[in-house]
């Protein structure tokens, strides 16, 4: 199979990768991140692939709506695939020939993938130093944590700063979604403790949570559109709202994510901005799941990141 590695240029042409000390920042596609945010904070994009029938797709590069969503009619016509050990290698020695000097690389939650044991297998034989950092979460849980990692580069930390914060913020991140059906999540072996939800009726939508890294169940709901209007009411019961003493945020940043319900997610970002308008420290973001997220959570899923707000970050 083709190797892929994404790795973005700033805009005004230098080479946007590196901080004031040298330290590139990595991660991986499932992150949600825009191109532009990647461009405007220096970071520096290994994407994993989706498999349907004999085609690959590569996410962030490829977008398949018309084949992809074909495939997630019936659950396991479509597989992932971690970037490998050589894609991890070719991008971190890139990285040292464009001048860093070491490298903090941020993943998605080695319970849900093995792309962090690719990027530490890769580590071993780097030209410089590498930090890999297993966020404990997905989506754009890794993605906030990616941003804060980028804000701490450009405030001056070293590598250990910039790795803490990267963890910090992407264990501290609550991570709620709803699905239509859990087929998706049991067949790609991601399903967790809320395999105990697999005996519902069909009727019932599935309220999940992502806990220290795993898919656990939260509820059910008998609609999608009560399974929304929940999800407003646990962003207020999470980790970074519901106790600032207790390691919660004064400000949070919330982003709602979905696949193929761009209106349900832009009346569950209405709703969220109407309700916690005063502890929001920007506009609630839509964000679609990209193409490996929407293999394993299926057609209609939605779902709500929030993470304790650094200033900076998010925007």
């Amino acid at each position: 199979m083709e190797e892929h590695a994404v790795v973005t240029a700033h805009p005004d042409g230098r080479d946007g990768m590196l901080g004031p000390t040298g330290i590139a920042i990595v991660t991986d596609s499932t992150a949600c991140l825009p191109t532009t945010a990647n461009a405007t904070h220096g970071i520096t994009t290994v994407p994993l692939t989706v498999l349907v029938d004999h085609d690959v797709y590569v996410e962030g590069v490829d977008h398949p709506a018309g084949e992809l969503r074909l495939a997630l009619t019936h659950p396991g016509e479509a597989s992932t695939s971690r970037p490998s050990p050589h894609a991890f290698l070719s991008t971190y020695d890139d990285l040292a020939r464009r001048g860093a000097t070491a490298i903090v690389s941020i993943h998605l939650s080695a319970t849900l993938s093995g792309t962090v044991d690719a990027a530490r297998i890769a580590a071993r034989d780097a030209q410089i130093p590498v930090h890999v950092v297993d966020s404990r979460s997905m989506a754009m849980g890794l993605g906030y944590a990616v941003l804060a990692a980028a804000h701490q580069r450009a405030a001056g930390g070293d590598i250990h700063d910039i790795a803490h914060t990267a963890r910090d913020v992407g264990s501290r991140a609550s991570v709620f979604f709803c699905v239509s059906s859990l087929d998706f999540l049991r067949r790609g072996g991601r399903i967790g403790a809320a395999s105990a939800l697999l005996g519902s009726a069909l009727a019932v939508k599935p309220l999940l949570a992502l806990v220290d890294g795993q898919v656990v169940p939260v509820e059910k709901q008998r609609t999608m559109a009560r399974a929304a209007a929940r999800l407003v009411d646990l962003v207020g019961e999470s980790g970074p709202l519901a106790d600032p003493a207790a390691g919660g945020s004064a400000e949070v940043h919330v982003a709602v994510q979905h696949v193929d319900a761009a209106d349900r997610a832009q009346a569950l970002a209405d709703a969220l901005s109407a309700r916690w308008a005063p502890r929001l420290a920007g506009p609630v973001q839509v964000v679609p799941i990209g193409l490996v997220g929407a293999t394993h959570l299926g057609p209609g899923c939605l779902g709500v990141v929030v993470a304790p707000a650094l200033r900076g970050v998010g925007e």
